[in-house]
């Protein structure tokens, strides 16, 4: 089970006293102190694990923000940042001695700015929200993970949040123009805007997947598109996944970039089209569904190139989409894979590492081997064009043998996508999830060099301690200087 860092006892004994202090900084409804309301608060979507907060606090303004985090970075107390909740990482689980601080309120769009095509947004506002705001100009927000619909703006800058269409179009990184931020002694800061590339250290690039342990982000520049001409669809199923994985690659080694490139596995294919009808191939082992947009013309030539390097990988099934709604439907079942797989297992855990495209196959293979050892089941969804893995893992919570073995094949996944040369995370981030698997990927230096970029944000550690680092530094510890044998390293250099 996932540790957390020992509560302050000091602070849990001054609980009613915080929570009447935050209440003079911002109104009394955006403070939550009664047990049973705060028990809402108590998970993200890492479900397994659950801790009820000290107190939650739901500002409404940047002001508020800025006092409620001054307030704790002088009183020592922790902060957990919090969007919509569904970090699978669990990346907002909260602390027994720490403030919950709920973005939920800053829901507005502030500015649509066609000409420069960016939208300036409140950290609250749905990832989906942003597209709906513009469509009727023929833009987009190209990001779009599954959970969509959910997820939050801020969140999606918190945790580098993908989707299907990321292959062409980047993750939230490539599609940030700027945010407006909190540090946790209350300083406002602006990283970016509308403008180009600003001068200096890339700091906009650094808090875009810092998982709350920077600052705390109150608005968002991010960068809209214009629809494509033409957008479509095509199903290809293939007796197994190393044929699915060899058509990808051709696909991408032959010049062609799809808006996506998604794979499922026999499975997740099965539980998906009983949910939602999509017209997926059921007796296939292994799905692609590719989008290709551009030109009309460019769409149909591309559609048969992809036709004919899906042939010679052995396809058996194709179906193209002939319209938006046809697109958008097999595009629907793919997004609702995970709460298919809901239906058929009382609870699922849902990894995500990313390995080279051409390790595809023998790591699906370890995965089926680690299905059979620890005798729990497996659905596979992932984006395929960029190796992006998502295996749901399915168990029974209410046995605690069953969630230890889902922890352990959760872990073993990771590891394997490490030793294939890949990356513990794509885009759902460390969290507690990943946190003390750290250790596979990084070494104790380039930890430590982490560690002290967050000490130049947090120099207490306050803001989400407990997730990303497998060890809790304090900033001070990591700038000491080891002494061994009463000699100091490199004695010879002259130090002032």
């Amino acid at each position: 089970m996932v540790e957390m860092p020992a509560p302050n006892q000091d602070v849990l004994n001054r609980a009613d006293a915080i929570a009447r202090d935050l209440t003079d900084l911002i109104p009394d409804h955006c403070v939550i102190s009664s047990a049973q309301e705060r028990r809402a608060y108590e998970a993200d979507g890492l479900t397994a694990y659950r801790q009820a907060p000290l107190v939650v606090v739901l500002p409404e303004t940047t002001a508020q923000v800025s006092r409620v985090l001054a307030y704790c970075h002088q009183h020592g107390i922790r902060v957990v940042p919090r969007g919509s909740g569904t970090s699978l990482s669990g990346g907002a689980l909260p602390l027994e001695d720490g403030v919950l601080l709920g973005l939920g309120k800053f829901k507005q769009i502030l500015d649509i700015d066609f000409d420069n095509r960016c939208v300036v947004a409140q950290p609250g506002v749905t990832n989906l929200a942003v597209t709906q705001a513009v469509e009727h100009e023929g833009f987009y927000y190209a990001p779009d993970p599954s959970s969509q619909i959910a997820c939050s703006i801020g969140g999606n800058v918190a945790e580098n949040a993908g989707g299907v269409h990321c292959l062409k179009y980047g993750l939230t990184t490539n599609n940030v123009l700027g945010v407006e931020m909190v540090l946790i002694d209350g300083t406002v800061l602006r990283l970016g805007g509308k403008h180009g590339e600003p001068e200096g250290y890339d700091l906009l690039g650094l808090m875009v997947g810092s998982e709350g342990l920077l600052g705390v982000v109150t608005e968002v520049t991010v960068r809209i598109l214009p629809a494509p001409e033409s957008a479509r669809a095509v199903l290809l199923g293939f007796p197994s996944a190393e044929q699915a994985g060899d058509t990808v690659a051709d696909i991408l080694a032959n010049g062609i970039v799809p808006a996506g490139a998604e794979m499922m596995d026999g499975p997740a294919i099965r539980v998906a089209e009983d949910f939602v009808q999509a017209g997926y191939p059921t007796d296939s082992e292994a799905l692609l569904i590719v989008e290709l947009d551009g030109p009309e013309a460019e769409v149909e030539e591309l559609l048969s190139r992809v036709s004919h390097l899906a042939e010679n990988n052995g396809a058996t099934y194709e179906r193209v989409s002939h319209d938006d709604d046809e697109r958008a439907r097999f595009w629907a079942g793919r997004k609702a894979a995970f709460p298919a797989v809901g239906r058929i297992t009382p609870d699922y855990y849902v990894m995500d590492g990313t390995i080279p495209r051409h390790r595809m196959a023998s790591v699906l293979t370890r995965i089926r081997e680690l299905s059979e050892h620890y005798g729990l089941g497996v659905a596979n969804v992932f984006h395929a064009g960029d190796g992006n893995l998502h295996p749901l893992i399915m168990y029974d919570a209410n046995d605690p043998d069953q969630l230890h073995r889902a922890e352990d094949f959760g872990a073993d996944i990771l590891r394997a996508c490490v030793e294939a040369g890949g990356v513990l995370t794509g885009e759902h981030g460390v969290g507690v999830e990943k946190r003390d698997l750290m250790g596979t990927m990084f070494n104790d230096t380039e930890l430590k060099l982490q560690n002290r970029i967050k000490c130049a944000f947090d120099d207490q550690g306050l803001l989400n301690p407990g997730k990303m680092f497998p060890t809790l530094h304090r900033c001070a510890e990591l700038g000491r200087m080891h002494i061994h044998h009463g000699q100091m390293p490199f004695p010879d250099l002259p130090r002032f």
